[in-house]
């Protein structure tokens, strides 16, 4: 039941931030070697999360090693890769399974 709490949470998000991202600016594509090879180059971020969307797409989060920059990008199966929304201060979350069991 966490998981699925947590993959809806995770799924607002990304609609609120695509959203958000498509409101605020137009977006960046290119093919998915360019996007990343660019954000490696210009701001030294690769790849530390991803998952696939229910329609095939990939998500990806690119961040620095300091977590200093991140950027947020989204690719289509033909590797037409869209950015979507980029920031400072990525922090990485300490997940834990609701279903374990308290210290005795």
């Amino acid at each position: 039941m966490a998981r699925n709490s947590t993959t809806v949470l995770f799924t607002a998000a990304m609609v609120m931030v695509a959203s958000s991202a498509a409101a605020q600016t137009q977006m960046s594509c290119s093919q998915h070697s360019k996007v990343v090879g660019q954000f490696a180059t210009s701001y030294q971020e690769v790849p530390v999360a991803g998952g696939l969307t229910e329609d095939g797409r990939l998500i990806e989060v690119l961040s620095s090693g300091d977590g200093k920059t991140w950027t947020i990008i989204i690719s289509k199966s033909n590797g037409e890769t869209c950015v979507m929304m980029a920031g400072e201060g990525w922090k990485k979350l300490n997940i834990t399974d609701d279903k374990q069991e308290p210290n005795a």
